[in-house]
């Protein structure tokens, strides 16, 4: 059952929302104008997180999709010299001893640095084997445009090369090519290989650098059964952990380092955690200018309704109404310039759904890790933030001309 006491506070407060609203209408083309701005403002920033957030994703996304995984093994001073001396066994009924619902795939590998030779041009690659199966669903293969045919199977003895290393070697689909590498025992190898295709990855810089074959036929050219590195996708972020220490605890591997993509690419890393801040940066920016136009618009309204303020105070007006009633209309302008702003910066993200195409820069972004196809993203978590801070700087920019309009003796008023 209501209170008798809870009728009175409602009544105060429906009251006190119809003498905001009613003093925004008063002066329609000032608050008009301030809700126009703080709209700008919004639009803006939804559509400048949804950029921050469709390149903080296609980088992660991207340093996974290139053959690093969510989780990677490798075998102790591979990174420092990525040899077959630096290698391990892995029995082939070996499974990793993670839930199955967080898999996304895994694949064995070897990758050796190695030199590839056609009939014009000699360059360096990266030559990984893989059953190219288990590549679809963790690596970049899997969305990558394949002009000719794709490797058949870890036996497959051909040569799948990037699009980019195929034009700077002036070779294509069927031709043939000599690669060089490192066998087990240190010595070169020259293998002869037949391009059976030639993928094209979002990211240019894996076009020009790597080159795949099947893992089985290329452990037949080095001797060797050993692997030299193995790499799993995770279906979310938060089952980093507990993957990666169970790989840590898995018999299966002896003098093994275990690493997450963070780990096998900080720069990276530290690019993908400063967007979160680049959405605060921003908000900063454009808040902090509206919050003087909003600050200085309540100013002039406390100080037009000086007399009616006074009058209000002598009645029997609260401190506390008064404040409050400052602080409704501040919070008025700012939720209906929110709506507006959040509308009209959703539709601009729906009409660029389709990605925003910035192949004239792709230098430059490929360098930072950037596709260059932008999809604009739109987090229900950056709407909410935004929705809350804006709030809440509402709510600091009202306390100063509330401030003052409390600071106004009634009798004073009265008279000016």
């Amino acid at each position: 059952m209501r209170s008798n006491r809870d009728v009175p506070r409602r009544m105060s407060l429906t009251l006190l929302l119809q003498l905001a609203s009613r003093n925004l209408w008063r002066h329609r083309r000032r608050n008009s104008l301030l809700l126009v701005s703080i709209a700008f403002a919004v639009v803006g920033l939804v559509f400048a997180s949804s950029f921050i957030r469709a390149f903080q994703g296609g980088m992660q996304v991207d340093v996974i999709a290139a053959l690093n995984g969510h989780i990677k093994v490798l075998a102790a001073g591979y990174q420092d010299d990525p040899s077959l001396n630096h290698s391990f066994a892995l029995d082939d009924t070996w499974r990793p001893n993670v839930p199955a619902s967080q898999v996304m795939g895994w694949a064995a590998r070897i990758s050796l640095p190695g030199v590839v030779m056609s009939e014009r041009e000699t360059r360096g690659i990266e030559l990984v084997g893989v059953d190219p199966q288990a590549e679809l669903s963790i690596s970049f293969l899997g969305e990558s445009e394949i002009e000719g045919e794709g490797l058949e199977g870890p036996e497959d003895g051909k040569l799948l090369i990037g699009a980019a290393l195929a034009q700077r070697l002036q070779t294509g689909v069927g031709r043939r090519v000599v690669v060089i590498t490192e066998g087990a025992d240190g010595v070169s190898r020259e293998i002869g290989y037949r391009i059976t295709g030639l993928y094209r990855a979002k990211q240019p810089s894996v076009e020009r650098i790597i080159a795949f074959t099947g893992i089985k036929n290329l452990q037949s050219h080095l001797d060797t059964t050993a692997y030299t590195e193995v790499s799993m996708r995770l279906n979310a972020d938060e089952f980093e952990a507990g993957a990666k220490t169970s790989f840590k605890s898995d018999s299966a591997f002896t003098d093994v380092n275990v690493f997450d993509w963070r780990e096998l690419n900080p720069e990276i890393a530290q690019m993908v955690e400063l967007a979160d801040f680049a959405f605060y940066i921003w908000f900063a920016i454009l808040w902090i200018a509206l919050s003087f136009g909003l600050v200085n618009a309540l100013l002039t309204s406390v100080f037009e309704r000086i007399r009616e303020i006074g009058m209000l105070r002598t009645l029997g007006m609260r401190p506390a109404s008064v404040l409050v009633q400052i602080v409704l209309e501040s919070q008025i302008v700012v939720f209906y310039g929110l709506v507006l702003g959040i509308l009209v910066g959703a539709g601009l993200v729906y009409l660029f759904q389709d990605g925003i195409d910035l192949a004239g820069f792709s230098q430059g972004l490929d360098t930072f890790g950037m596709r260059s196809v932008i999809v604009p993203q739109l987090l229900a978590a950056d709407i909410i933030r935004l929705v809350v801070l804006s709030f809440a700087l509402g709510l600091v920019a009202s306390l100063y001309p509330a401030w003052r309009a409390l600071r106004l003796r009634p009798l004073v008023a009265l008279q000016g």
